[in-house]
Protein backbone atom coordinates (compact mmCIF):
# COMPACT_ATOMS: atom_id res chain seq x y z
CA UNK A 1 0.00 0.00 0.00
CA UNK A 2 1.40 3.43 -0.85
CA UNK A 3 0.37 4.89 2.54
CA UNK A 4 2.94 4.54 5.31
CA UNK A 5 2.01 5.22 8.94
CA UNK A 6 4.79 7.06 10.78
CA UNK A 7 2.91 7.54 14.05
CA UNK A 8 5.62 5.78 16.07
CA UNK A 9 8.15 8.41 15.02
CA UNK A 10 5.94 11.24 16.25
CA UNK A 11 5.18 9.38 19.48
CA UNK A 12 8.92 9.03 20.09
CA UNK A 13 9.51 12.72 19.37
CA UNK A 14 6.79 13.65 21.85
CA UNK A 15 8.02 11.06 24.37
CA UNK A 16 4.54 9.57 24.58
CA UNK A 17 3.52 5.94 24.78
CA UNK A 18 0.98 4.60 22.32
CA UNK A 19 -1.14 3.37 25.24
CA UNK A 20 -1.34 6.91 26.65
CA UNK A 21 -2.36 8.35 23.28
CA UNK A 22 -4.98 5.62 22.84
CA UNK A 23 -6.44 6.43 26.27
CA UNK A 24 -6.59 10.14 25.52
CA UNK A 25 -8.36 9.78 22.16
CA UNK A 26 -10.64 6.91 23.11
CA UNK A 27 -9.13 4.05 21.13
CA UNK A 28 -8.46 0.58 22.44
CA UNK A 29 -4.86 -0.60 22.60
CA UNK A 30 -5.69 -3.09 19.84
CA UNK A 31 -7.00 -0.34 17.56
CA UNK A 32 -3.92 1.79 18.28
CA UNK A 33 -1.63 -1.13 17.52
CA UNK A 34 -3.40 -1.77 14.22
CA UNK A 35 -3.13 1.90 13.31
CA UNK A 36 0.57 2.05 14.18
CA UNK A 37 1.24 -1.04 12.08
CA UNK A 38 -0.75 0.18 9.08
CA UNK A 39 -3.28 -2.64 9.42
CA UNK A 40 -6.36 -0.41 9.20
CA UNK A 41 -8.40 0.21 6.05
CA UNK A 42 -9.43 3.69 7.02
CA UNK A 43 -9.00 6.43 9.56
CA UNK A 44 -11.79 8.75 10.61
CA UNK A 45 -11.02 12.45 10.31
CA UNK A 46 -12.24 12.86 13.89
CA UNK A 47 -9.62 10.37 15.12
CA UNK A 48 -6.92 11.96 12.97
CA UNK A 49 -7.84 15.39 14.34
CA UNK A 50 -7.58 14.16 17.92
CA UNK A 51 -4.18 12.56 17.27
CA UNK A 52 -2.86 15.74 15.65
CA UNK A 53 -4.24 17.92 18.45
CA UNK A 54 -2.67 15.84 21.21
CA UNK A 55 0.67 15.36 19.43
CA UNK A 56 0.66 18.97 18.17
CA UNK A 57 1.43 17.90 14.63
CA UNK A 58 0.05 17.82 11.10
CA UNK A 59 -1.44 14.74 9.40
CA UNK A 60 1.65 14.59 7.19
CA UNK A 61 3.73 14.06 10.34
CA UNK A 62 2.05 10.72 11.03
CA UNK A 63 1.13 9.41 7.57
CA UNK A 64 2.95 9.64 4.27
CA UNK A 65 2.21 8.76 0.69
CA UNK A 66 4.91 6.77 -1.09
CA UNK A 67 4.89 7.23 -4.84
CA UNK A 68 5.21 4.03 -6.82
CA UNK A 69 5.51 4.62 -10.58
CA UNK A 70 3.95 1.21 -11.25
CA UNK A 71 0.73 2.41 -9.57
CA UNK A 72 0.52 5.26 -12.09
CA UNK A 73 0.17 3.01 -15.12
CA UNK A 74 -3.24 3.04 -16.74
CA UNK A 75 -5.03 0.41 -18.76
CA UNK A 76 -4.35 2.49 -21.89
CA UNK A 77 -0.64 1.71 -21.79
Amino acid sequence: MPINVTLDIMLARRKMRAKDLADRIGLSETQMSQLRNGKVRGLRFDTLSKICFILECQPSDIIEYIINPDDMKTSEE
